[in-house]
């Protein structure tokens, strides 16, 4: 930024601090894109999410079946007309996404420095000892001394919800791992990143293809939200798709960048896609803490000059179970904003979290107040 920025001018601006924040009503150029789940899927509280600024609706197939998905987007549509708010729809595919599968959904203890098995058997019980995984094809790709991350489907990020392995060995199609930390996984679905590891798996999954076709046609999908996008081919493949899904030839692609492949060619695939959204969950996992800052300011940055919209995703995590954002949280969505971020993206935070309505309401007025001094 330059000097001459209005937050720089004039010691005196220092007591607009103090003012009171604008209404709740504000008209951020930023916008925010909630996702959907099970605390916001009520009209009530849909309604409350479009008054609080959301614009964008993202539905995440990668759980539930579509018609539990549909039946939350007929209550959007309600909330849509009492509120008179217009609310784009977001279709985000699974993708190449690895998952380890807990049919019993019971809790999982995971003590450090003991050791566990992740089998591409699915019919095996999740236990402290085994975790079954969705991929078969993990034991040719990981060798020993790689690192594995697991964590709660739009997880968090607290070390009590989330696994850090360390591969000790490769058994057969088995592979052994150290665990490094201990945590408690809870619920039926968990993802598994392995880091700077090359998947074998197509970006637009036969899975996505029939929820696109159906789903997606159905209801017209506005955006189509491009999972572990790697290459522009990517996105080249997806356009074609879509292009044979009558009035989807209109939907514009935003190509999800979450790993090494993707970031290093990102600007092919900046070239073919309609919009980008920076996955800084799993991006974080990938790159290392001191170079995350660095990847989203030159992403941001190229967006905004090749006039592609951006969106930034994990922001105000703890929010998923408390009212108010950490104050870092607070100054991240603000410096995402400054860096030229055109949306913000909430997962976990409004899916799952206690506070969707209030979460949006808060990164809204942190939007609204950058935009005002921006």
């Amino acid at each position: 930024m330059q000097s001459s920025h209005l937050l720089l001018e004039e010691p005196i601006r220092m007591v607009s601090i103090l003012e009171p924040s604008k209404a709740s009503f504000f008209p951020a150029m930023t916008k925010i894109v909630g996702t959907l789940g099970p605390r916001s899927r009520s009209v009530e509280v849909l309604s409350g999410c479009l008054k609080a600024g959301m614009s964008v609706a993202r539905f995440d197939f990668s759980w539930h079946d579509p018609e539990y998905h549909q039946e939350t987007l007929e209550n959007l549509k309600a909330a849509v007309k009492l509120t008179k708010k217009l609310c784009a729809v977001m279709l985000d595919t699974v993708g190449p996404e690895l998952q380890v599968v807990n049919k019993s959904e019971k809790a999982i203890s995971l003590e450090a420095d003991a050791t566990v098995i992740l089998t591409p058997d699915e019919g095996q019980e999740a236990s402290s000892n085994l975790l079954p995984i969705n991929f078969d094809g993990l034991s040719k790709a990981v060798k020993k001394g790689d690192t594995i991350f697991i964590g709660q489907y739009l997880f968090t990020g607290s070390e009590t919800t989330s696994v850090w392995l360390e591969v000790s060995e490769v058994q057969g199609n088995d592979v052994v791992c150290v665990i490094k930390n201990t945590a408690t996984l809870t619920g039926a679905l968990f993802t598994l990143h392995a880091s700077q590891i090359r998947i074998e798996l197509p970006t637009l999954s036969d899975k996505d293809k029939e929820v696109i076709s159906s789903w997606g046609v159905k209801n017209k999908i506005d955006f189509l939200s491009l999972s572990y996008t790697r290459h522009a081919e990517d996105v080249r493949h997806a356009r074609e798709f879509l292009s044979k899904q009558g009035d989807l030839y209109q939907t514009q692609i935003f190509a999800k960048i979450e790993n090494i492949e993707g970031l290093n060619h990102f600007d092919e695939i900046l070239q073919e896609a309609d919009g980008i959204i920076l996955s800084r969950g799993n991006l974080g996992i990938d790159l290392p803490p001191e170079k995350v800052f660095l990847f989203q300011k030159a992403a941001l940055y190229k967006c905004n000059v090749a006039g592609k919209p951006a969106v930034v995703t994990r922001v105000v995590d703890s929010m998923t179970d408390n009212l108010r954002p950490t104050r870092a949280e607070a100054t991240d969505v603000a410096n995402a904003v400054l860096d030229g971020s055109d949306a913000i993206l909430l997962g976990a935070e409004t899916l799952r979290g206690l506070y969707p309505v209030e979460t949006i309401s808060t990164v809204g007025k942190i939007c609204a107040e950058v935009n005002s001094v921006s």
